[in-house]
């Protein structure tokens, strides 16, 4: 393992012990020398105030970094900000394209997320058929989900 391997586990063992300063010290460079999971970790940390001032626009954008290295956790984090508009305008046509990345990468809480849009109609047309294939893609028995 290199040093730079010995940093990022440092730094995540120091984020999941929610020791957010001592995480960022770790992370910080590496996110800007662009590894996709100190990015993730630290967007996370931008987005909500933690160990550093929020900055959610910033945690948002660095999020973006980390998803564009397909990285499936931050996928369907920047989908789950698309949807509600967190750090970014609202869109959920970008938050279904992330979503369905993030499924791709093995991610069912994804699929799930994206059989909830269309069951309820959350900002697209309602549409029962759809809903029920990313239930499925889930893992899930579609009829645990909906009013079908």
């Amino acid at each position: 393992m290199n040093e730079e391997d010995m940093q990022l586990s440092s730094g995540i063992a120091a984020f999941e012990a929610k020791e957010f300063r001592r995480a960022w010290q770790m992370l910080e460079p590496l996110s800007d020398a662009g590894i996709a999971e100190a990015q993730y970790r630290c967007a996370i940390m931008l987005q909500n105030g933690l160990g550093v001032i929020a900055q959610p626009a910033k945690g948002a954008a660095l999020m973006k970094l980390a998803a564009d290295q397909s990285l499936g956790l931050a996928q369907h984090a920047l989908g789950v900000n698309y949807l509600f508009g967190e750090g970014v305008t609202q869109n959920t046509t970008e938050a279904i394209k992330f979503l369905e990345l993030a499924g791709e990468n093995g991610l069912a809480g994804a699929w799930s997320t994206l059989g909830m849009i269309f069951s309820e109609g959350q900002g697209v047309e309602q549409d029962e058929v759809r809903a029920h294939e990313y239930y499925r893609k889930a893992g899930f028995d579609p009829a645990e989900f909906t009013n079908s």
